[in-house]
């Protein structure tokens, strides 16, 4: 790619670096932590690549760690589908793969040392009376009416929830802290709380679970992680997860460590929503192209490399922000200007008949596959009397800035020859442009002019004879709106749903494409057009489906060059 994607610096490089230049540590330790109600997008892959990143650079290693406390909404399916997307992206936990249940023993140890300290409790206000209690960050909560009882009677209570004696929801555990903290995560938080659903992992054993917020610093600990990396909203959670760890007996004491979560333009970041517009059948799955999820950007036709140029180019930072998915599609664009063969391809085809060209000749004309790396050759494309052209490409009655093809105007025919529209047939009854009558001048071929006429435009074409038809998926926004999240209480963000997202047509594409396609494997460049990739999931052999990865024009390096 031409633009850098070296290893950027950052303040969270510069702590880890630190903490080895003081001893601190000797090993850099990591997880990425991902919770299997979902697939993973686009943000946790900033994540990920700062998470395995951080490992990697520094010799460490980075552990793939599910955090599955939640057995209403998890599923092996989401655990499958983030290891397969983790790889993709190109990152390897090797032997270290975890999961929060493999701790489910141990952090329930710690809750007992807890109440045996007298640090944890036992609740039994129901969830309007624990709102009342809590209070708001003004104003000091009240001490609950179990926050006195003994150690021995909190325990005892505990451990009947842990052996199911108790309605779900009768009772909570707490930890003890401050209830007038000015922090609300601080007012005794719950950290255990009674749910009777199955676990996809330990099935029925257990009718207990453990809060992410009591059982991330634990599994952390036991991990021996150095450096617990999280998004800016558990900033506030911080002073719990240090907390936990100075009061229970754990082998290591890990940094929580803060940074900005992505946000980007035109899509929602949250897998809820995410999960929303799959289960209301409004996108095609998880892996939809429109999708921000990996699989979806994947199934689009996006790289590794591409998101990685676009993780490196966002950083990290402590403030957040709104990314323009301009930047992501630059990233791609970027890429596959060096990497992608050519090829024409008419979309939306428009008849054109030579009529001075002999019938039934056929010529092939010389393309360069990628005027970007001249290493990669050319290829033969056939021409002759009958052409497909691009409907936009013609106009009966042009504007003054129009140089395209009109009546009595000479435009270059890629790689071929220049040719004058002479007639204009169209549909009796519709009055539709269906079909252009042209000439051809045969001394132009390769697109020379040697008397040096200027021809103002060259357009692409494909042979009538040799086309192979292709259905070709063209995208838009998923969304009409900037920031579709950004919706007044009460309303449905789904409103801002783009109607016009996905245009599915009928291409027209020259007979090297057809022939090179394969699910999965192939992207081109579309001249004039754009990025396509077969997509790996609807393709089959010999009638391959192209979905646009991504146009020409590229709208944010332009904005770049224009601040």
């Amino acid at each position: 790619m031409s633009d850098s994607v070296a290893t950027p610096s950052d303040f969270i490089r510069d702590i880890v670096a630190d903490d080895l230049k003081t001893g601190k540590h000797k090993t850099i330790v990591s997880r990425f932590p991902p919770e299997p109600n979902g697939y993973i997008h686009i943000g946790h892959a900033k994540a990920a690549h700062l998470d395995f990143g951080i490992a990697s650079e520094n010799g460490g290693r980075c552990h793939l760690r599910f955090d599955d406390t939640n057995p209403e909404k998890e599923e092996v399916e989401y655990v499958d589908s983030i290891q397969e997307d983790v790889r993709w992206l190109g990152f390897d936990w090797g032997s270290n793969l975890y999961f929060a249940s493999d701790y489910y023993e141990q952090t329930y140890q710690c809750a007992e040392e807890l109440i045996r300290k007298g640090k944890a409790y036992m609740c039994e206000l129901s969830q309007d009376e624990f709102k009342d209690y809590r209070g708001v960050p003004t104003a000091a909560g009240k001490e609950p009416p179990g926050r006195s009882r003994s150690a021995d009677e909190n325990l005892a209570l505990f451990r009947r929830m842990r052996a199911g004696e108790f309605e779900e929801g009768a009772y909570v555990l707490r930890a003890k802290i401050d209830m007038s903290s000015p922090n609300m995560h601080m007012r005794d938080p719950v950290i255990y709380r009674m749910k009777r659903e199955s676990h996809f992992r330990t099935g029925s054993a257990w009718c207990i679970y453990p809060m992410y917020d009591f059982a991330h610093p634990i599994g952390d600990a036991i991990e021996g992680i150095t450096h617990s990396l999280c998004t800016l909203e558990y900033e506030v959670h911080r002073p719990l997860y240090d907390w936990v760890v100075e009061n229970c007996s754990l082998p290591a004491q890990p940094r929580q460590i803060e940074f900005a979560r992505l946000n980007l333009s035109y899509t929602v970041m949250s897998k809820r929503k995410l999960l929303e517009l799959v289960r209301a059948g409004l996108v095609d799955g998880w892996d939809d192209p429109r999708m921000p999820t990996v699989c979806g950007l994947r199934r689009r036709g996006y790289t590794p490399s591409a998101i990685k140029a676009f993780c490196h180019k966002i950083g990290i930072t402590k403030f957040d922000g709104l990314t323009d998915v301009a930047l992501l599609e630059h990233c791609i664009r970027d890429e596959l200007n060096l990497t992608a063969p050519r090829v024409m391809a008419v979309l939306r085809p428009l008849k054109v008949v030579i009529t001075n060209y002999p019938e039934g000749q056929v010529e092939e004309m010389d393309a360069v596959n990628n005027p970007e790396n001249l290493a990669s050759g050319t290829r033969k494309v056939p021409f002759c009397r009958e052409l497909w052209i691009e409907r936009d490409d013609f106009m009966e009655n042009p504007p003054k800035q129009f140089f395209r093809l009109s009546p009595g105007r000479e435009v270059r025919l890629r790689y071929a020859y220049l040719v004058t529209c002479t007639e204009v047939v169209k549909d009796p009854s519709t009055g539709e442009v269906i079909e252009l009558r042209c000439t051809y001048d045969p001394a132009t071929r390769g697109g020379n002019t040697p008397d040096g006429r200027k021809v103002k435009a060259t357009i692409h074409w494909v042979s009538a004879r040799h086309a192979v038809p292709a259905e070709v998926r063209l995208y838009d926004r998923l969304f009409t709106v900037e920031e579709p999240d950004n919706v007044p209480e009460g309303a449905d963000f789904k409103q801002n749903l783009n109607p016009k997202s996905v245009e599915i047509i009928t291409g027209m594409l020259e007979p090297a494409a057809a022939a090179a396609a394969a699910p999965g494997v192939s992207r081109f460049q579309f001249e004039r057009k754009g990025y396509f990739f077969v997509d790996p999931k609807v393709s089959a052999p010999g009638k391959p489906v192209f979905n646009e990865i991504v146009s020409l024009k590229d709208t944010w390096s332009k904005a770049k060059q224009q601040k």
